[in-house]
């Protein structure tokens, strides 16, 4: 379950979210089990219909999250090994999940689940270049986060 779990928690904005869309994701593997066809992982089928249940949450909110001004903010670069060893799993998380929901389906999408933009823009009915700029906007808003999570870690150590 925890699996499971930590998928849905990527996709939604928090963890009340997250565990609404477990509970509906379990409900429709336990309604469409018989459709299992055992060619591959149970996990790996359960999986995607975790991600399906997440972007369900995603159409039917979709309207209602304002768009994000990246423009404001500048990018300054880190280190990947400083970034993993000063910031934990449940940082990263909730970092995700601070991202407008738009931006968090394809970057999750494009990161984790190892989908070209064809595919997300697909799925998720967009244009391959709205893909594109989603994702760039994502990793722009996180590196920001990362940023700031890691300067202020500095100050309050010294």
């Amino acid at each position: 379950m925890q699996p499971m779990f930590l998928i849905c928690l990527r996709y939604c904005n928090n963890r009340e979210e997250a565990e609404d869309v477990l509970q509906e994701g379990f409900m429709k593997v336990f309604d469409f089990i018989h459709q299992y066809n055992h060619k591959g992982p149970l996990e790996g089928w359960m999986r995607q219909i975790m991600i399906h249940c997440a972007f369900r949450k995603y159409r039917n909110n979709r309207l209602l999250h304002p768009v994000v001004d990246i423009t404001t903010t500048e990018i300054v670069g880190t280190a990947h090994e400083e970034i993993l060893s000063r910031l934990g799993t449940k940082e990263l998380i909730s970092m995700i999940q601070q991202l407008p929901p738009a931006y968090r389906m394809v970057f999750n999408l494009f990161v984790f689940e190892k989908m070209k933009h064809r595919e997300i823009a697909d799925l998720l009915g967009i244009a391959e270049g709205t893909s594109k700029s989603n994702l760039s906007a994502a990793r722009y808003i996180l590196q920001k986060a990362v940023t700031f999570s890691l300067q202020s870690s500095k100050i309050n150590f010294k």
